[in-house]
């Protein structure tokens, strides 16, 4: 199925959290000199416009980098200044995927490799990364792709999944692919978008990489509303296996401040919690 897009829901407040982790994972990533492999097996077209038919569709991203964009807020400048690389004049007409927001933290030494099985987005994609010599763009499934790619020769990688889950199927998938990946490179960080549209289903996912044996794994979630039987995604998370030692002081900290910018009932809500141990 290749009916989803990310066009409709760019810089959604999903997107915020979701990023807000993955800087964060590349800023440590480049605190050293040795080379790091960036991975992303659902990478988008890279580059949206917020004027776009499909984005004013919905208008989610009003929900989202629209109120944050223009605040002086020091703990999100890395975040921000992201977003403001691909908006040159000021305004808020763009928002940067994953890949080019990865692509402002790959240095000479390392590599991008960036998945996406659309057709279309796949060729955006090659045309929005194409000044990026380190970025490779592979028109080809993801969680395989990632599978083959382990482990980099660097030995050092941050790995970004983020499926739509338009297939129930897809969150058993990309729970056994982690568990290959890290049998593969236990070393790695992996970062796992999901969605909350149905909250017994990230009980299970989230159970399952509790039973997978793999340890140090912790999970952030931001919501906007409460969770509900009514169709539609709610809330969204990241579990952050081999998280950066900061990272759950910095997402705590974050992460309250974000849901009073971002919430506009009381049902907004914020978890950063360890979701296995350390051992």
């Amino acid at each position: 199925m290749l009916s989803y897009r990310h066009s409709f829901h760019a810089g959604n407040f999903a997107d915020v959290l979701k990023h807000c982790v993955l800087i964060n994972v590349l800023q440590h990533m480049c605190k050293k000199d040795k080379a790091f492999s960036y991975i992303d097996t659902h990478s988008g077209a890279g580059l949206y416009s917020l004027s776009s038919e499909q984005a004013e569709k919905r208008q989610e991203y009003k929900q989202g980098i629209a109120k944050l964009y223009e605040l002086d807020w020091p703990e999100l400048s890395a975040y921000l200044n992201a977003i403001q690389s691909v908006n040159p004049d000021g305004k808020l007409s763009f928002y940067p995927g994953s890949p080019l927001i990865a692509t402002q933290f790959i240095r000479q030494q390392d590599q991008a490799w960036c998945y996406e099985l659309h057709p279309e987005d796949a060729q955006l994609l090659s045309e929005n990364t194409q000044k990026q010599f380190q970025t490779r763009v592979m028109h080809q499934d993801g969680l395989q792709g990632l599978l083959s790619l382990l482990p980099p020769e660097s030995r050092r990688a941050a790995v970004l999944i983020d499926p739509s889950y338009e297939m129930k199927s897809d969150y058993d998938l990309v729970v056994e692919t982690v568990i290959k990946a890290h049998k593969k490179f236990a070393t790695g960080t992996y970062m796992i978008w999901y969605p909350v549209v149905d909250r017994s289903r990230i009980n299970r996912l989230q159970k399952k990489f509790k039973n997978s044996g793999i340890k140090h794994i912790q999970t952030f979630e931001l919501g906007l509303s409460a969770d509900t039987a009514e169709r539609g995604m709610t809330s969204s998370g990241m579990i952050v296996i081999n998280p950066p030692w900061q990272l759950m002081d910095t997402m705590s900290s974050l992460l309250p401040q974000i849901v009073k910018v971002l919430g506009e009932s009381k049902e907004a809500f914020y978890r950063a919690e360890v979701l296995v141990e350390q051992q």
